[in-house]
């Protein structure tokens, strides 16, 4: 796949297709688009200054004024309905008139991040390409961000809404549409899926400039983002051109997959995420859920320190400690190590749809969550720990597995295999190399698949029960 990086100077409108008219909107404002039902979204664009704008919805029929400013700005917050459609909205200013046809009205999502989440048939996954032929479905459809970076926060996309099918799906995030298609078949209502993610790019870039520039943790985390010729690297490029134009237009929530170029810098990561996610939430003046998955296993060649493991015991953090944020466990989808972009992303995007169904829709009640280390208590030569998640949920080993990625350590910090018990919801180790046990680890390093799962069938998070410095600890492998 081509990426083009577009660093654009002026802060003023870009990729206008309807020069000659001064009624104009923003691209994505197109046929075929959907908009967040039952609630209000904002309409804007740009008109001569001070003209009257008239906006006509079919859906109601009721003509609503507003006054372009005198930068020729306007916007209004336009009420919507149940799920359904095709919807019709008019939008006129004096002899100009826009005329959008083909609008739904159901649930809208964001997705975004890096090449996880960007992943598409364009990349030979199999699991699109064996769909392809068959995906034709008008109740979904797609709007997917061209990769644009900018210096400063933009008010339009070069992209618009296309109806799913077999040449739009080819080219989209794979778990987007997965996502998509289940809610769909879930809930019975047209999705709209905004897939604006960018292979190989940091957080950072994600995040409105002035955030991390303004803290001291995040501006020198920053620092060590590299240039490469094909993504940008400086904070809120991305911000600015694929989400900041976006801002307003009503979404149900976002879907989060990125991390990988952030494990050099994990210490920074959670803080960082943390800023992240309330900066989307303030610019759209709405606590919308987020939904993140967990970078998978994978041989980042590491050695001093397991940095990809502790990126994602910053990812936990980032998911206990932020309220309405919850996080999909891959650790147990991952055929092979050696390759960053696993290959099972139906199931990510399963268990995404898994958690909206439970949380944000209320349409389920099974446990859709992964356990994650809560607490641990010393009892004798043993560790006991309690995870949260659990539910009436018990821990479990697959068949004809053990639990191999567990070790103990006493206070010298050598960590040998440990034994275990399962007690239902919770997990006893011990060793007797370790008489007096001080620490916990599972799947504690950059590699480590798991086998140990919740009855829910899903995996167990990766947890250190120590703050060690893994320069002073030493594995005594099996």
């Amino acid at each position: 796949m081509k990426y083009l990086i577009l660093l654009l100077f002026a802060s003023g409108t870009f990729f206008t297709n309807r020069v000659a008219a001064q009624l104009r909107l923003p691209n994505f404002f197109s046929d075929h688009m959907v908009i967040q039902r039952d609630t209000s979204t904002l309409v804007w664009g740009w008109a001569k200054a001070g003209a009257e704008v008239k906006l006509i919805p079919s859906w109601n029929n009721d003509t609503s004024k507003v006054i372009a400013t005198g930068n020729a700005k306007w916007q209004y917050k336009l009420k919507t309905g149940a799920a359904g459609g095709p919807h019709q909205l008019t939008i006129i200013s004096l002899k100009d008139t826009l005329v959008l046809k083909d609008i739904l009205f159901g649930e809208v999502w964001l997705c975004s991040g890096q090449s996880n989440m960007q992943w598409s048939s364009v990349n030979k996954l199999q699991e699109m390409i064996d769909i392809l032929p068959k995906i034709k479905n008008n109740s979904i459809r797609l709007l997917n961000v061209g990769n644009v970076a900018a210096d400063h926060p933009q008010d339009n996309l070069n992209d618009s809404w296309t109806v799913c099918d077999s040449a739009s799906a080819s080219t989209f995030s794979a778990i987007g549409y997965f996502y998509a298609d289940k809610l769909h078949k879930e809930l019975n209502v047209p999705v709209g899926i905004i897939n604006s993610s960018w292979g190989g790019t940091c957080a950072e870039v994600w995040t409105p400039e002035e955030l991390v520039s303004g803290d001291p943790v995040l501006h020198k985390a920053s620092l060590a983002k590299g240039v490469a010729p094909r993504k940008p690297n400086l904070p809120g490029r991305t911000w600015n051109s694929m989400i900041y134009p976006l801002v307003g237009y009503a979404i149900k929530g976002a879907l989060w997959y990125q991390g990988e170029d952030n494990v050099g810098t994990w210490f920074s990561y959670e803080k960082l995420m943390s800023a992240m996610i309330q900066s989307w939430r303030k610019a759209w003046n709405h606590q919308f859920p987020f939904y993140f998955a967990q970078i998978a296993p994978y041989d980042y060649k590491n050695k001093e320190l397991p940095k990809a493991a502790l990126l994602r015991e910053a990812q936990t953090k980032t998911m206990l400690n932020n309220d309405n944020v919850y996080m999909v466990l891959t650790s147990d989808l991952v055929p092979d190590v050696k390759n960053i972009h696993p290959t099972r992303k139906h199931e990510v995007a399963n268990r995404f749809a898994d958690i909206a169904l439970v949380k944000t829709y209320k349409t389920k009640s099974v446990n859709p969550f992964s356990p994650v280390y809560k607490s641990h208590t010393i009892s004798g030569n043993q560790i006991v720990v309690e995870f949260y998640f659990m539910g009436n949920e018990k821990l479990s080993v697959s068949k004809n597995e053990k639990i191999s990625e567990l070790y103990i350590a006493g206070p010298d910090k050598k960590f040998y295999p440990a034994e275990y018990k399962i007690s239902g919801n919770k997990l006893r180790a011990w060793s007797k190399s370790v008489p007096v046990p001080v620490a916990l680890r599972y799947a504690f390093t950059e590699t480590d698949l798991t086998h140990f799962k919740s009855s829910n069938g899903l995996p167990v998070g990766l947890f250190r029960t120590d703050k060690w410095n893994d320069a002073d600890v030493k594995m005594i492998v099996r």
